[in-house]
């Protein structure tokens, strides 16, 4: 159902106002909206765009290697700042190349906006080359496509996407004709519709607050949406005397040091925190939807709170879902717990699994071998990074060995988390340092990850995106190998070829090292900070067997 009525006189330009053409009139209203910069590859069905992107000064063009990239980078943008991140490519091989960013977007529920090419309006629905029905390829990973076949019909089929892609947090998508953009628009880019935010009802807060008091194993599960309450988090914490639990992919949204952090649930976790959860009989779940099989507790009261309707219930099984500013709806149900007194023998068993973990912790943090343990790099990168940077991490092994052993302070972390998709490591860190030049940004990636998208390592030297990209290199997709191997199969094609990073980092203008050993390493770390090129550290990693695909003797 359309959000606009068939007839918009409003939206008329004035008689008298030059009429600008098609491209102009997105250009616009995509400023409007508070877009800085569109990711993508030309090709002659977009001709029309990169034409009216050539005559304005405000929104940035991008141009990258190959689509994909471009996807994820406007996906990776849309995590880091709310924002509506843009990518654009030519019709056809263009889009399909997109998909693996698109479904990226749309798995992990942020808003992203695609623009594709189309064939002329002439040739829709014959035999022209590249021609396909993009609305019927691209509606299982976008919340809203639509093709444009006149050009006053721009600015209503526009507005109806981006407003679908921020109030369902969704990728959506526009197929333009490549002759549509350069004729003549009569109607005028629209600003955004300011929408009041839904407010939790105090009659839930009160029953949530009411379940809460009478806990005595009490859990709080923060996921990424729930970033911006981390203070408010902490404070509930201090005040309920429960175990904060991270979901996957939420480190460094609460310092390691705080007394009741247990580190993450499940994969690439804490190992000593499934059985605490299990024993929890009220679990606070604030911005996540991971509830991993085997690792929560089956009879627990759950509250979940969201800032949209739609994430709860997805997969977390709550009694009492609550709507709204997940911040504002923390510090309301903390000040409802002014009586409620922590039970002392919880507090223990937190105490216990805390300790535990980080002894443990430690002894693998502190290995020195060579090659390179992958938690002895994790733990050196912890020590050497700003306290504050962005991590853009990468889908493998890798993944694992970061979410189990880093200990953040107030790091920002983005990755694929529901899509897990290889490669998304670098587009990540490009996107990030894009929205946040005067930020570290690390890349963490493994070395079949990066294989998947160097030819970009070029696109991060063209722009002079000073960031730094450290490489897990074993020389295998590590993941799959012990994957096979737990399931008792015989571990084939897991080995991989790779080229001398190094070389193709110094032939991309990067400055390039490659590392043996935890002092080397650590010296790559600090030059990299002081360098105004983009740095690329080649670590050669010891092939472990990560400690959650072990097999275990019976």
């Amino acid at each position: 159902m359309s959000i606009f009525t068939e007839v918009a006189p409003a939206n008329q330009l004035p008689e008298g106002t030059e009429i600008q053409k098609v491209a102009d009139v997105i250009t616009r209203q995509l400023q409007l909206w508070g877009v800085k910069r569109i990711y993508g590859v030309i090709g002659d069905a977009i001709f029309g765009l990169m034409d009216g992107l050539s005559r304005q000064n405000d929104l940035e063009w991008i141009g990258v290697k190959h689509e994909s990239v471009a996807a994820m980078m406007a996906s990776a943008e849309a995590k880091l700042t709310g924002r509506i991140g843009v990518c654009a490519a030519q019709m056809g091989p263009g889009l399909t190349n997109l998909i693996t960013g698109l479904g990226d977007a749309y798995l992990d529920g942020v808003p992203v906006l695609a623009i594709s090419g189309q064939a002329p309006t002439r040739k829709i629905g014959t035999a022209y080359k590249q021609f396909i029905n993009q609305q019927g390829l691209v509606q299982s990973i976008t919340g809203f496509s639509q093709i444009v076949i006149h050009p006053d019909a721009v600015v209503d089929t526009l507005t109806q996407a981006m407003f679908t892609a921020m109030e369902q947090t969704t990728p959506v998508h526009l197929s333009i004709p490549s002759d549509l953009w350069t004729l003549p628009c009569g109607a005028k880019p629209r600003e955004p519709m300011q929408i009041a935010n839904q407010i939790a009802g105090q009659s839930q807060i009160r029953q949530a607050a009411n379940l809460m008091l009478k806990a005595k194993r009490p859990v709080i599960l923060a996921g990424n949406r729930a970033r911006p309450a981390s203070d408010a988090i902490r404070k509930l914490a201090d005040r309920w005397g429960c175990a904060i639990v991270m979901s996957y992919g939420a480190t460094g949204m609460i310092a390691d040091s705080h007394p009741y952090l247990l580190g993450g649930l499940g994969e690439g976790g804490n190992p000593f925190v499934s059985e605490l959860c299990k024993q929890a009989d009220v679990v606070l779940a604030a911005g996540t939807s991971w509830w991993p099989e085997h690792h929560v507790p089956e009879q627990a009261q759950v509250i979940h709170i969201e800032e949209r309707i739609s994430a709860i219930g997805e997969v977390i099984p709550a009694q009492f879902g609550i709507v709204g500013n997940i911040a504002e709806i923390i510090q309301a149900l903390t000040e409802g717990m002014t009586d409620y007194r922590p039970n002392p023998d919880w507090l223990g068993l937190v105490n216990q699994c805390k300790q535990a973990w980080n002894e443990q912790n430690n002894l693998e943090r502190v290995t020195s071998s060579s090659p390179l343990h992958p938690a002895a790099i994790v733990s050196v990168v912890e020590q050497n990074i700003d306290k504050d940077a962005i991590i853009a991490l990468d889908e493998g092994d890798v993944t694992l060995w970061l979410l189990r052993n880093f200990r953040g302070t107030a790091h920002q972390l983005v990755l694929s988390e529901r899509w897990r998709t290889m490669g998304f490591g670098l587009p990540a860190a490009m996107a990030a340092k894009c929205s946040y030049p005067n930020r570290q940004v690390v890349c963490i990636t493994g070395d079949g990850g990066l294989g998947m998208v160097q030819a970009d390592l070029i696109t991060a030297a063209r722009y002079g995106l000073a960031l730094t990209v450290i490489v897990f290199n074993n020389g295998t997709l590590q993941m799959e190998q012990d994957k096979m191997m737990m399931k008792h199969l015989r571990p084939f094609a897991t080995d991989i070829s790779n080229p001398d990073f190094v070389q193709i980092a110094e032939a991309s203008g990067w400055v390039g090292k490659r590392v043996e050993t935890n002092e080397e390493l650590r010296i790559a770390l600090n030059e990299a900070k002081s360098t105004s090129k983009p740095f690329l550290i080649d670590v050669v990693t010891a092939n472990i067997t990560h400690p959650d695909f072990q097999i275990q003797n019976s």
